[in-house]
């Protein structure tokens, strides 16, 4: 929501950004609904206001693309990317927003002239509410990250009333579909409306654990109960959550 919110900022000249930048873990990974969204709604939207939306995934050396999904899946790999919940619920180290979303737009920017004597202004989605979620200190020596909507003093309700105004639909939650730090609901909404999604988030940490067992390692699981997914979460919906979320800012980046 904060990063459409942008988009129509900028589209209204509220900032000054003309380049947005969209970095695809995979289309295999992605919510289909976020990525639907970004085709349907915000790109077209954005060449009508004359700006550009550019859409990037992570390219391998040989110049083959490489998504989140594939990693996950590739038989060598013995570390998990994604923050997959230990026995005790506490999520893994990760690795999958740096390798799959800043370290591809960092690569994008460079290629594009940033420099440390000459860095690129980044404009990252964190609104007021989620002030804690903003960390300047992250930035790499060629970016200048910046805050429009702290800026702006704008909440995340201003961001939805800006986005109905604009016309468009407020997005859908942007993550990957099998993400650990989905909250109950979350994964309960999944099991209902979308059941081959989370039999593919089952396989995955099926997978996951099979390859734990062959190095002699705990399971983990992509919720906290230490349990199966089929087994954690129930078919009714349940009001509480309690799980972590994402603090990067860079999911729907």
């Amino acid at each position: 929501m904060q990063s459409t919110a942008l988009l129509v900022l900028a589209a209204m000249g509220e900032i000054d950004y003309r380049t947005l930048l969209f970095s695809n873990v995979g289309d295999d990974s992605e919510n289909p609904a976020s990525l639907r969204y970004i085709h349907d709604v915000a790109a077209p939207y954005a060449r009508r206001h004359g700006l550009s939306l550019v859409h990037l995934q992570k390219v391998r050396r040989d110049g083959t693309t490489e998504t989140l999904w594939q990693r996950l899946h590739r038989p060598d790999t013995r570390s998990i990317p994604i923050p997959v919940r230990m026995l005790n619920g506490a999520p893994g180290r990760r690795n999958c927003t740096a390798d799959f979303k800043i370290k591809v737009i960092s690569k994008w920017l460079k290629q594009h002239g940033a420099t440390a004597d000459h860095p690129a202004t980044v404009g990252i989605g964190i609104s007021v509410d989620e002030i804690h979620r903003a960390n300047r200190r992250r930035s790499e020596p060629h970016e200048q990250i910046s805050y429009p909507l702290l800026d702006l003093e704008l909440r995340r309700e201003d961001c939805a009333r800006i986005i109905i105004e604009a016309g468009l639909p407020v997005p859908p939650k942007s993550s990957c579909f099998f993400c650990p730090f989905h909250t109950v609901r979350e994964w309960q909404r999944q099991r209902s409306d979308e059941p081959e999604l989370f039999k593919k988030s089952q396989q995955l940490e099926e997978v996951i654990n099979a390859r734990r067992t062959a190095l002699g390692r705990d399971a983990a699981y992509l919720t906290r109960y230490g349990m199966p997914l089929g087994d954690a979460i129930r078919d009714t919906f349940d009001e509480g959550d309690g799980d972590a979320s994402c603090d990067s800012g860079w999911c729907m980046t």
